[in-house]
């Protein structure tokens, strides 16, 4: 029936194309579009070029005219609950009114169209809320094992960021993640997930410093989020910029987001999710992120509490097994050194740790912990008078000596410095003068192979060693005095006994030896 009144399906394509550009439908009120937003009725015109509008040249009833051929023209409202929600609009190119069975049909397909359109929109909202829910879902998942991961790793942050990273990747549908921290003014890469491996090579381990111009230097003034769609559409690309150019050449970048990981106002490190193609993250996805970076500042915090507390206890635990050593073992120094030194090396995380006394002159290495072979064959072959080393300026200076790379101290005719390089490997050293009544006494030094400056905690904690080391002195200095004392008075008192007891006697017969000593 419908290809009986209805002979073409769709309409002209030289109308089709007129309202392609110019989709918005703006009818007169006269038009059978314009009747029907203001009836809300069935609205028939058997010849549209009577119209008035069409007579005036109004663009819109003359473009269905001369491009569509309209005469004959049928519009059918879509009503939902009385309110307008479309129309449908049937022509014919001739004049030829509808008949009643016609429009009757109409209305119905119309009814039909208006149902599957409430379907639709039923469906649609389903959808989304099942999406919502979903998402949801996710998002406390990944949030609950996140915690889980941070509950159950205290003071070891690398499975909480592996945890973090992997989560907002799949649920960002990102390509990778990365977290830098903030060391001072640089940053480093301390966990990456799905990173391509040659941008990973590139990024692995090594600090940078963010300049103005680079795609991190807006995040770190304003510390607000970057969200960058194109990364190969930014000036620092087109100017060849190197990170830019690593970023988008060596690993395919090409849309990222830049959180920043924020305690109080103080920046403390970066979460990063990219892809790798041009797809601008979600408003609900960049809050996300921005909730696995707060997430990431309470294990950093968390972690640094945990270990505060442990190096507190660490170091009240190695205190008080050196005074142990001390109360224990009057007058023996070598044990109280020993254990000094050896608390010292392994709380401070260092790889060898040595105990110089020193007599104004020249070093003797009186306690070694770790120190390997060639280097304490070295030294145990002292006394030695050092020159210019780290050891001998602490000693000289009666300050802490620090040095991050001791192979810029060496020099030609310094051989102190050179041994402890090739023998000992030395690279970052701390030197803490051991000090009675402001006069050095000796140095208590620990040693890296590697460089890696102590922290302030360190140090301060081998000074303390060190104050340590000048009391267990001055107690056996002062123990020995008091025994030879003893000594003495315990001798004189004897004497005396045989005086008296012996009057006239020089020689008593058992105890002329003594007396002999005595006198």
């Amino acid at each position: 029936m419908a290809s009986a009144w209805l002979p073409r399906t769709t309409p002209p394509p030289a109308y089709a194309t007129a309202r392609r550009h110019d989709p918005l439908l703006r009818p007169p009120p006269d038009a059978p579009l314009g009747l029907v937003a203001t009836t809300k009725q069935v609205a028939h015109i058997a010849d549209i070029t009577k119209i008035p509008s069409y007579i005036e040249g109004n663009p819109f009833v003359v473009v269905g005219v001369e491009l569509g051929g309209y005469r004959t023209v049928l519009a059918v409202p879509m009503l939902k609950d009385n309110e307008l929600v479309g129309a449908i609009t049937f022509a014919r190119q001739e004049v030829r009114l509808f008949t009643d069975q016609q429009i009757e049909l109409v209305k119905n397909f119309v009814a039909q169209a208006v149902i599957a359109i409430e379907n639709t929109r039923l469906l649609n909202e389903l959808r989304q809320r099942t999406t919502d829910l979903t998402e949801s879902l996710e998002q406390q998942t990944a949030t609950t094992e996140v915690l889980g991961v941070i509950s159950s790793s205290p003071g070891d942050i690398q499975p909480v960021f592996a945890a973090m990273l992997e989560n907002a990747v799949r649920i960002c549908d990102a390509k990778f993640g990365v977290v830098y921290r903030c060391e001072g003014d640089v940053m480093r890469s301390v966990a990456m997930h799905n990173v391509p491996p040659a941008l990973a090579a590139l990024g692995r381990d090594a600090p940078f410093r963010p300049s103005p111009k680079h795609y991190f230097g807006p995040l770190m003034v304003t510390k607000t989020v970057v969200h960058v769609a194109d990364l190969a559409a930014e000036q620092g690309y087109i100017d060849r910029r190197p990170e830019y150019v690593a970023s988008v050449e060596a690993g395919g970048v090409r849309t990222y987001v830049v959180v920043p990981m924020l305690k109080g106002n103080e920046l403390i490190g970066v979460f990063l999710m990219g892809r790798q193609d041009v797809r601008p993250f979600t408003d609900k996805q960049i809050a996300l992120a921005q909730n696995f970076a707060a997430q990431a500042v309470i294990a950093i915090e968390n972690t640094r509490l945990l270990n505060d507390l442990r190096e507190s206890l660490e170091q009240q635990t190695a205190t008080s097994e050196v005074l142990r050593v001390i109360s224990s073992s009057p007058g023996e120094l070598k044990l109280v050194f020993q254990t000094m030194l050896d608390n010292a090396v392994r709380i401070c995380e260092a790889k060898f740790g040595i105990l110089f006394l020193y007599d104004g002159d020249s070093f003797d290495a009186a306690a070694l912990v770790g120190v390997p072979q060639a280097y304490a064959e070295f030294l145990q072959s002292g006394p030695h008078r050092f020159g210019d080393t780290p050891s001998s300026r602490a000693a000289r200076t009666r300050q802490v000596v620090y040095v991050e790379d001791l192979r810029l101290m060496i020099k030609a005719d310094n051989a102190p410095v050179r041994k402890a390089i090739e023998l000992g490997g030395v690279r970052t050293a701390v030197c803490v003068p051991m000090l009675k009544e402001n006069e050095s006494i000796g140095v208590l030094t620990i040693y890296r192979q590697e460089v890696r400056p102590f922290s302030d905690k360190q140090i301060e904690l081998l000074s303390n060693f060190a104050k340590q080391a000048v009391i267990a002195i001055e107690n056996t200095r002062l123990l020995n005095e008091l025994r030879e004392s003893l000594q003495q008075q315990t001798a004189t008192s004897e004497v005396l006994g045989i005086i008296s007891s012996s009057p006239g006697e020089l020689k008593p017969r058992n105890h002329a030896g003594k007396c002999h000593a005595y006198l």
